[in-house]
């Protein structure tokens, strides 16, 4: 373990496997969709339409022309950081200590990089700062994604139906709904003749799937605006991604967050973990999102 002290060293592959794990089952769009590791300049993924359907040819018979389009989305992994200061005890600390300082590290990383996916995919943000970034531009949920439904607290079944009518009727097919939690308690409060319709989802529980639909409870999916749910077809029509080269260091001086405090004179020293992550929907109109009007 002494060579992960080393500056710019990488990750453990036993370390990223776990934080991948970890990541995928805390983020609404990692657990709705697949993914894959992609290279650090990225990878063209390829949407294809047929523009009819198939033809019955005679024996000897003419064929005749389908029609074709393609559209290719390029998925380009995004640079993300996060860094935190530690006793300079940990360079001293025993290997036992230092595993399991770096596991736990390990484990806090990997729920930021959760929300952190939802909020850059979903919102267009940096994570950090809470403002649109001009590196996701259009490449998130909120701006490619232009089909809505507005949300109704006394209906929200109604609003699912109404969703996954829009994404069918634009030749797409359902197989995910990404719920906020006030979207979720919505749904379980609603009762037919005193019995309630939706009884998994009291009590704030999350349980992966509704009427066969695999689902999740989130609070990225709002984050405190309009959005309410999103639905669509997550398995075929979002792809996200990760390289696995996952670089950790270990800097012993200066002031590498810019907080004025010397690491050195607050014998300190600062661990800061790097990924790249990226992510394309592939066909905007495979989803509806349901938003407050306000």
């Amino acid at each position: 373990m002494g060579e992960v002290l080393s500056r710019g060293n990488l990750f453990k592959p036993e370390l990223v496997k776990d934080l991948i794990k970890k990541v995928e089952g805390k983020s609404s769009l990692a657990i709705l969709s697949n993914q894959k590791p992609i290279p650090f300049n990225g990878v063209e993924q390829f949407v294809f339409t047929m523009d009819s359907e198939i033809d019955i040819v005679a024996e000897n018979g003419k064929k005749g022309h389908g029609g074709i389009s393609l559209e290719p989305v390029k998925i380009v992994p995004l640079k993300v950081e996060y860094g935190a200061r530690v006793s300079d005890e940990f360079i001293y600390a025993s290997e036992e200590t230092k595993i399991n300082i770096l596991e736990a590290f390990n484990d806090g990383f990997a729920k930021k990089l959760a929300k952190g996916i939802d909020l850059m995919a979903i919102h267009g943000i940096n994570p950090r700062t809470k403002q649109a970034s001009s590196l996701i531009n259009t490449n998130c949920f909120e701006k490619a994604v232009t089909q809505a439904v507005d949300f109704s607290k006394e209906d929200p079944d109604l609003n699912v139906e109404v969703a996954v009518g829009i994404v069918q009727g634009s030749g797409g097919n359902v197989t995910g709904l990404a719920m906020a939690p006030d979207f979720s308690s919505a749904l379980a409060q609603i009762k037919v003749n005193g019995v309630k319709q939706f009884p998994e989802l009291a009590w704030g529980a999350n349980p992966g799937s509704i009427n066969g639909l695999k689902t999740d409870v989130n609070s990225t999916i709002s984050n405190g605006g309009k959005n309410r749910a999103i639905i669509g077809d997550f398995a075929n029509m979002f792809k996200w991604g990760y390289a696995k080269q996952i670089p950790m260091e270990v800097i012993k001086y200066g002031d590498p967050d810019g907080s004025g405090k010397d690491l050195k004179n607050y014998n300190q020293v600062y661990l800061r973990a790097e990924a790249y992550l990226g992510w394309g929907i592939m066909a905007p109109e495979h989803f509806a999102i349901i938003k407050t009007k306000e």
